[in-house]
């Protein structure tokens, strides 16, 4: 497969095969390119509904905070009703025995802890609402 990969400005077409790659051309960007695409990556699945997440927990508005990746939440740090700024470390999930943060998107209140420690969770599936 052929790919264009830009970095610092430098373009380079490679094409990869096997495992092997080889660098075809070399050029100049003139203007810093678009992000291009290496490979297609799987798209994140649909956040479930509150009904397929946990249909005894009734659905809070706000914006869900959803896994990143599939994993095993290990810790939870925010409960009902705590203010969370953006950015802020909401828990920490585990995947491939490396301990990840998941950070608020938005700063507000958390409406709903969908997730207990020791929760298996998908990539997109939602862990706390915030509002």
């Amino acid at each position: 497969m052929k790919y264009q990969v830009t970095i610092n400005n430098k373009t380079y077409e490679v094409e990869v095969e096997r495992g092997e790659a080889n660098v075809l051309a070399t050029y100049d960007a003139i203007a810093p390119a678009a992000p291009v695409a290496v490979a297609p990556a799987a798209a994140p699945a649909a956040a479930p509904t509150s009904a397929q997440a946990a249909p005894h927990v009734q659905a809070v508005a706000g914006e869900a905070l959803t896994a990143p990746m599939p994993g095993t939440i290990i810790n939870v740090l925010k409960k009902v009703g705590d203010k969370v700024a953006e950015g802020e470390i909401v828990c920490i999930l585990e995947a491939m025995k490396m301990e990840n943060e998941v950070v608020a998107a938005i700063a507000g209140t958390v409406g709903q802890v969908l997730v207990a420690k020791g929760s298996v969770v998908k990539t997109g599936d939602p862990l706390v609402m915030i509002h």
